[in-house]
């Protein structure tokens, strides 16, 4: 491949930040959980319940925002290969909008179990 760069742990530590800087300036969704994040970890260092628990919700809220970060990805590639409304870039976006639905609905219900018990 032409464009891939050799492995520099600095440089690939740069573009990393680029990207989620990019995320918070560019999309509304990531900048909304990214602000419920802070409220979820505060969440989870008040509740009382056991450290695999607060591991639990805390590895389902991050990974939340990871599935934004891929989801947000998908919808820019997609944007880049077509401005028209083609069914095939409709469903890459859903599919990609259904993943993070599930992950939130994951946290969401780990939230409850954890919770009720």
């Amino acid at each position: 491949m032409q464009n891939k760069p050799k492995y520099n742990l600095f440089k690939n530590t740069k573009y990393a930040l680029d990207g989620l800087i990019t995320a918070v300036k560019t999309e509304s969704s990531f900048r909304l959980e990214l602000l419920c994040s802070i409220f979820i970890i505060a969440g989870i260092l008040y509740i009382d319940t056991t450290l695999v628990n607060k591991l639990i919700l805390l590895i389902t809220g991050i990974l939340v925002l990871i599935i934004e970060l891929l989801n947000s990805a998908i919808e820019n590639v997609v944007d880049l290969c077509t401005k028209e409304i083609h069914p095939l870039a409709k469903n890459a976006k859903d599919i990609g909008s259904t993943a993070v639905m599930f992950t939130i609905s994951l946290h969401v219900t780990c939230w409850f179990f954890i919770l009720i018990n």
